[in-house]
């Protein structure tokens, strides 16, 4: 449980940084959506570009059985699981899906 809960926090500082860091674009919003009761932890861009609405997926991890997680999306250009990893969380507990 210690693991999680370390896990957890670590995850969101993380996105919450990745996402301060990120250059403006146009109108679109990047901003993190962290939910520890069900571990999902998102990345999400939202606004409008060149007129048509846009709502992607940047990053989606899950973190499963209170020790694993699994990287569903990672669509940042050097990518956020080695951030991770940097962070403190162990390279053996990250699954790329």
């Amino acid at each position: 449980m210690a693991n999680s809960l370390n896990y957890t926090e670590i995850i969101k500082k993380t996105l919450q940084e990745a996402t301060l860091n990120q250059p403006s674009l146009q109108t679109i919003k990047i901003y993190p959506v962290c939910d520890s009761d069900s571990g999902n932890f998102l990345v999400l861009a939202t606004g409008i570009d060149q007129k048509k609405w846009i709502n992607n997926i940047l990053f989606h991890a899950r973190l499963v059985d209170n020790s694993k997680i699994v990287i569903e999306e990672d669509n940042f250009e050097e990518g956020l699981t080695y951030s991770l990893i940097k962070a403190g969380i162990k390279s053996e507990d990250i699954i790329l899906n």
